[in-house]
């Protein structure tokens, strides 16, 4: 259930940033700027999605560990992987309780946790964060994050194009919009895509905690887990990074500390609170379906 909601969720929401985009030509200079806008955001993107891994992890100044190093950490990454191919396990310094999952594939994943992380959690809940990030490689969440990411930074990158340049021209009224809808898709469409593609992050975050336990076969340690990595994350936030704020939503938590009020309208993930019941709920289905 909870899958099939959060997959019928992220497709509506890629489908209403499609609408948004395609709006946007409409209203901002016709099939000449959607065009050109698309072309660069898919450059942009497609280099972001083939490199997101090394980026991520040199943001984070993670470096690569051994089996020798770790082998306890390497043996809990192999029994949850099974027959799935074992990522690159890297840590990072950090003293912030965190931890990341990147690569475009099974075959190109590595699993990055920070020195805080391995310092504060218990070894079955350790087990189960590196569930919940091995299953964003598991539900290609690395892929449609990029796809989001490729109509919202087209339709960015059209408005401040329509700004720029004259797509639509009075001998091109077939193809531009008015001035009054470009103006407000111009200040709002940017607005609007970038929330709809913070949604799709904050609904994939919940995907891949459901994913995680019933890979893990253990809900309420990683309940536990976010517990405390919220409260290390809340005495330890990241200093704003901008190499570091483009992949904050690869984090189990966000580096930065939360939101409150408005601000949390643009948190790159959901309340840890709600995270927490849903898993709690997943538990007692658990214990119900086992007939405990």
């Amino acid at each position: 259930m909870y899958r099939l909601r959060n997959g019928l969720k992220t497709a509506i929401l890629l489908g209403g940033l499609t609408a948004l985009f395609i709006a946007a030509g409409a209203a901002l200079g016709g099939r000449r700027g959607v065009v050109i806008a698309f072309l660069l955001s898919v450059a942009m993107n497609a280099g972001t999605y083939f490199w997101s891994d090394k980026l991520a992890l040199r943001a984070m100044g993670a470096r690569p560990v051994s089996e020798a190093e770790a082998p306890w950490l390497y043996e809990m990454v192999r029994e949850i992987a099974g027959n799935r191919p074992m990522p690159r396990i890297y840590i990072s310094p950090a003293r912030q309780p965190n931890a990341f999952a990147t690569g475009r594939n099974p075959k190109h994943a590595a699993v990055c946790v920070t020195e805080g992380i391995l310092q504060i959690l218990e070894p079955r809940e350790l087990r189960a964060v590196l569930g919940h990030e091995l299953s964003h490689v598991y539900n290609r969440d690395i892929l449609i994050s990029s796809i989001a990411a490729t109509l919202a930074g087209a339709l960015t990158t059209l408005a401040h194009l329509a700004y720029l340049l004259p797509f639509g021209s009075s001998s091109d009224d077939d193809e531009g919009g008015s001035p009054l809808a470009g103006l407000l898709m111009l200040i709002l469409g940017p607005l609007a895509a970038g929330l709809i593609q913070l949604a799709i992050s904050r609904s994939r975050e919940f995907q891949a905690d459901a994913s995680g336990a019933e890979l893990t076969g253990d809900p309420l340690a990683l309940a536990s887990a976010l517990q405390k990595i919220e409260r290390g994350v809340q005495v330890a936030p990241l200093p704003p990074d901008p190499s570091l704020t483009p992949r904050a939503h690869l984090m189990i938590a966000n580096p930065f500390g939360g939101s409150a009020g408005l601000a949390s309208l643009f948190r790159t993930h959901p309340p840890t609170a709600e995270r927490i019941r849903r898993l709690q709920q997943l538990a007692a289905g658990r214990r119900r379906s086992l007939g405990g």
